[in-house]
């Protein structure tokens, strides 16, 4: 007995000590959405999909009407926007139906002999990856590196 008054005691506490999100003004809408840009620079799988995963848990929280998310790949985080690159791309097709913006460097394209038919399909092409980065930060976007 003493056990099951232990257990639901810190069940309790639990509950009690979880508190809720409190937003910030204006709070998020779909006239008034958050605006997150994340980078992958890095090309290994865990890094791409902690990336992917961390987009997904953003949109899961605030709905998808009410944020939009940027995903800018360069430097070896391109891997992420290659259509042979099967696992990650059906990833990223699965983002795309949620209208997350994918953008491709083409500077590391050019560097890395990157072809736009290399890429998955509605990927933006950009001059360089890290000054659209610098860009969406001026126009309010908020920069995420998980």
């Amino acid at each position: 007995m003493r056990k099951w008054m232990s257990w639901l005691m810190a069940m309790a506490a639990f509950v009690f000590l979880q508190a809720d999100t409190e937003f910030a003004e204006p709070k998020p809408s779909i006239d008034n959405p958050r605006k997150i840009v994340f980078p992958i620079t890095r090309g290994d799988d865990e890094s791409i999909n902690h990336v992917l995963s961390s987009a997904n848990n953003v949109m899961k929280f605030y709905g998808p009407e009410n944020v939009q998310i940027a995903i800018i790949c360069y430097s070896k985080g391109i891997r992420t926007l290659l259509k042979s690159e099967k696992k990650i791309a059906v990833r990223v097709r699965s983002l795309q139906t949620y209208d997350v913006e994918f953008i491709a460097c083409g500077n590391t394209m050019r560097t890395l002999h990157i072809e736009p038919d290399d890429l998955i399909e509605e990927v933006e092409i950009v001059t360089a990856g890290i000054v659209e980065l610098v860009e969406r930060d001026l126009k309010g976007w908020i920069y995420i590196r998980p």
